[in-house]
């Protein structure tokens, strides 16, 4: 989508706030243009015709003409401010739903602080031109115009010599802009890298102390902001000499006009009010042009930074939703199947994550996946899940291609538990029901009763109330753990995907947490990732994955027996 596109896409639903905001914008500017009229009347027909009365009109009729147009101007402040406002709220929107939108793999090849950055700093950007510069320009433009045209109905002889020298104020304009726009790019390109150091480094910051790593990470980060220093320095060096450029040669102009009408007001072929006049919008042409540059690196600035959001907003995620989604069977089952999958990561295409895959799982039954670190288990989660489609071969649910069916759907039918409980800087009630939003408070104390977390939720300073913080770094991993198997057990979904959700908590916990775990997975189809020899005890069918193959079916004793590799999986990394 080209920039023009998206930010006329932004303001068309504001028409009306434009059209008042341009109509003030033109009777402040054309008040402007009036006042040199009122200055020249003044002059000419009050001090040079030495009449009391004719001065007290003008200036009464001055007052009126600044009255009018001081509240234009604050007409044009107020509308074009809330428009900056308004369509920098829109487009942060707009970017934040779209990256909703993209797969894990997007954030896995990207950094999170970049991402942040250009959410933040680039609509910042942009909501400083439409809020304030673009008004600017458009004011400027029309006293630019109007100023021309006002000069030249004073005197046409003067008017020309302005018209030479406009070119030559262009000219630095042209020259140094392109430069500005490319510096401007790289320096939100630096301070994305900046953002994403912090981000990083915030979030890790007990690894960061632990390892005594501070320094380390103070001169990496002292690195990113002298350059990101570097690169500003070169682009406001730049702004400043395009700035200087235009001033000197404006104001050699008005000097050079000056001396030329100074000569024609002795000579008597202008009048001294004409002179006033003509160097008050000579003075309105030169301001505007030099505000008009000044403009320019602001919107050079803007259009780096919407170039970096276009770049999100034209990401497509690799996993859409089907032209006319089919409907998943009702009431759910919760069968899974896998056909002949053959899937690679993006990111590492030479290596199969699942090679010829094919499993089965029944309604209600629980199936634990075991297998050396990186053998594909987690791939199976990720693809059940829809965050990547198979190359070959097909993933359903309940008979249907998950190609089928809509992302939504699908996703609404399953409940996952991570082996990193994943906790949000918001309150246990809201943690809790994250999956069901609608939830009452009594079924979310019903679902932690059930997950065993009530006994530590109640004795927290606010109970069900209490903000967890971020990543929840107020409880434990035990508690965490189970705030977050109750988020599963309440949103009571008929496929559970476990990826070893009892291995962060001590084995008191664990007990009673699997009690939890035995009853949530009554009737519902259950996936496990497996390094427990207890997990693996309970499920119904265990199932070996070595790279991306299945290397083996059956039960605990079945498979000690007869499969070596389970058996050394046993001895070495099952942990009982």
């Amino acid at each position: 989508m080209p920039p023009v596109v998206l930010i006329r896409s932004l303001l068309a639903p504001y028409k009306t706030r434009i059209v008042i905001a341009a109509i003030a914008l033109v009777i402040a500017a054309g008040c402007m243009l009036l006042v040199g009229q009122g200055l020249r009347a003044v002059i000419d027909k009050g001090f040079v015709a030495s009449d009391p009365t004719l001065i007290d009109q003008a200036l009464l009729a001055l007052f009126g003409l600044i009255a009018v147009m001081a509240t234009a101007t604050y007409a044009r402040f107020y509308f074009v401010s809330w428009l900056g406002e308004r369509v920098t709220a829109d487009l942060r929107r707009k970017v934040f739903d779209h990256l909703l939108t993209l797969p894990p793999s997007f954030f896995e090849s990207g950094r999170t602080g970049e991402v942040i950055s250009r959410l933040t700093n680039d609509t910042t950007q942009i909501e400083t031109v439409i809020g304030s510069s673009a008004s600017m320009a458009l004011r400027n433009a029309l006293m630019l115009v109007g100023g021309l045209v006002m000069l030249a109905v004073t005197s046409l002889k003067l008017t020309l010599l302005v018209l030479v020298c406009v070119p030559l104020v262009v000219a630095p304009i042209l020259l140094f802009g392109r430069r500005v726009r490319k510096l401007s790019r790289q320096s939100q390109d630096k301070v994305a890298a900046v953002s994403s150091v912090i981000d990083e480094t915030v979030h890790e910051i007990r690894t960061v102390q632990a390892y005594g790593h501070e320094p380390s990470d103070r001169a990496a980060f002292a690195d990113r902001v002298e350059a990101t220093f570097a690169t500003g320095k070169q682009r406001i060096r730049q702004r400043a000499m395009m700035i200087v450029a235009v001033m000197v040669l404006v104001f050699g102009a008005v000097a050079a006009i000056l001396w030329v009408g100074g000569h024609d007001v002795l000579a008597g072929k202008i009048s001294a009010g004409q002179l006033s006049a003509f160097v008050f919008y000579a003075v309105i042409v030169a301001g505007a042009v030099a505000t008009i540059s000044e403009v320019i690196g602001e919107v050079q600035r803007a259009a780096g930074a919407l170039e970096r959001l276009l770049e999100l907003l034209s990401t497509h995620p690799g996993v859409a939703n089907p032209s006319v989604p089919k409907a998943l069977p009702l009431p759910p089952r919760g069968e899974i199947s896998f056909d002949a999958v053959q899937f690679h990561y993006p990111t590492r295409p030479e290596q199969a994550a699942l090679a010829d895959f094919t499993l089965t799982v029944a309604p209600g039954e629980k199936v634990a996946l075991v297998g050396p670190s990186g053998a594909g288990k987690s791939t199976v989660f990720q693809l059940l899940l829809r965050f990547y489609d198979p190359a070959n071969g097909t993933v359903r649910v309940d008979g249907m291609d998950l190609r089928d069916v809509s992302i939504d759907t699908l996703r609404s039918r399953i409940a996952i538990v991570s082996q990193e409980a994943v906790i949000f800087a918001m309150s246990v009630l809201d943690n809790v029901r994250y999956g069901r939003p609608d939830a009452s408070e009594a079924e979310v104390k019903t679902a932690c009763d059930a997950a065993f977390a009530s006994e530590f939720i109640e004795q927290l300073p606010e109970g069900y109330q209490t903000d967890l913080g971020e990543r929840g770094v107020r409880l434990s991993g035990g508690q965490r753990q189970r705030i977050a198997i109750a988020r599963a057990i309440l949103a009571d979904r008929p496929i559970l995907l476990l990826d070893e959700a009892t291995s962060a908590l001590d084995s008191h916990s664990e007990r009673m947490v699997q009690q939890a775990l035995d009853r949530l997975m009554q009737g519902r189809t259950t996936l496990i990732i497996a390094h427990r020899l207890s997990t693996v005890l309970h499920a119904d069918r265990i199932v070996l994955v070595d790279a991306g193959r299945i290397g083996g079916v059956g039960r605990h004793t079945e498979l000690l027996a007869s499969n070596p590799l389970y058996h050394r999986l046993a001895q070495l990394q099952l942990q009982a």
